[in-house]
C-alpha cells in the first residue's frame, strides 16, 4: 500500500513493508555510543538477507561499534509526489564482517562507499527490532495557526500612544 487517505494520522508498517522501504533508499543514519557519548552518522547501506550492511573506515564510528555493538539505524523518504512520508528504525547489533564469503556477498550487493578514502571495514547490523510508520504530509497551511489580522499588520514606527 502506497497511499494513505487524507485525515489519517500515522500508519504502523509491517516488517515486510519496512524492508520494502529500506530497499528503496540507500542512505540511513546510524547512531552509536562512543566514549564521548552518542553520535550519529549518515551511511550508505544495502539490505542483505534480513540484515543491513555498510562500509566504514578507521575512526570514531568504527571505534564506537567495536566497543558497544548496540546500534540504531534510521532511514526515511517520501513518495514520488511528496505527499506521503515514511520512516523505518532498526535497533540491533553491529559486527565487523571478516568472512571472505560474506565480503564477496557485499561486493555483489553493490555496496560501495560514497566518500574517498579507505572504507575497507564491512559492518553488518542484525536487527533485534524493526519498526516503521507512514503518514500523509499535511499542507503547510495546516502547520501554523492563522495570523490574527490585528497582529499581522505592521505598526507605524512613528506613532506614539
Amino acid at each position: 500500500m502506497d497511499t494513505v487517505e487524507p485525515g489519517q494520522t500515522t500508519e504502523n508498517l509491517s516488517v515486510h513493508d519496512c524492508w520494502k522501504y529500506l530497499r528503496s533508499v540507500s542512505v540511513c543514519r546510524v547512531a552509536v555510543t562512543g566514549s564521548d557519548g552518542m553520535d550519529i552518522f549518515p551511511v550508505n547501506y544495502v539490505p542483505n538477507y534480513g540484515t543491513v550492511i555498510f562500509r566504514t573506515g578507521p575512526g570514531t564510528k568504527l571505534d564506537a561499534l567495536q566497543a558497544t555493538p548496540a546500534v540504531v539505524l534510521e532511514a526515511d523518504g517520501l513518495n514520488s509526489y511528496g505527499t506521503i512520508a515514511w520512516s523505518v528504525v532498526i535497533k540491533g547489533s553491529a559486527e565487523v564482517v571478516t568472512n571472505g564469503e560474506e565480503l564477496q556477498e557485499a561486493a555483489e550487493a553493490g555496496l560501495s562507499p560514497w566518500q574517498p578514502g579507505a572504507k575497507d571495514t564491512l559492518v553488518r547490523v542484525t536487527p533485534k527490532e524493526i519498526s516503521g510508520r507512514r503518514f500523509f504530509i499535511s499542507s503547510p497551511v495546516n502547520w501554523w495557526p492563522p495570523l490574527d489580522s490585528a497582529s499581522s499588520e505592521p505598526k507605524d514606527a512613528g506613532q506614539t500612544t
